[in-house]
């Protein structure tokens, strides 16, 4: 097969063409990626942010629980209002023990 020059120079124009093309689809897909990457990024550091808030919001959901039983047992315990006041002596009455036996164990 024998081509003639200018068939060649025009085989290679297009090739050319078609290499630029590609060249240029290439360079915005690279850019397409750099913006993804940092999206990425981005996403991933909001998860990270609102998976700790969670955390956090989980704690101190716990924590509200606990106080609310500890209160209910509290409520259960004390009573009618003659039984709060018996309860309430009798808690202060404890109290005064405990300190007793603090002060003797610092002695």
């Amino acid at each position: 097969m024998s081509y003639k020059y200018s068939e060649l120079e025009s085989v290679m124009s297009e090739l050319t063409d078609i290499i630029d093309s590609l060249e240029v689809k290439f360079a915005k897909l690279i850019q397409r990626l750099n913006v993804l990457e940092a999206e990425n990024k981005q996403l991933k550091n909001s998860l990270t942010i609102a998976n700790n808030e969670i955390q956090k919001n989980e704690a101190k959901l716990n924590d509200v629980y606990a106080k609310y039983e500890s209160l209910q047992l509290a409520n259960s315990l004390l009573g009618s209002e003659e039984g709060r006041k018996d309860t309430k002596l009798k808690i202060n009455s404890l109290i005064r023990e405990i300190d007793q036996c603090i002060a003797h164990l610092a002695k």
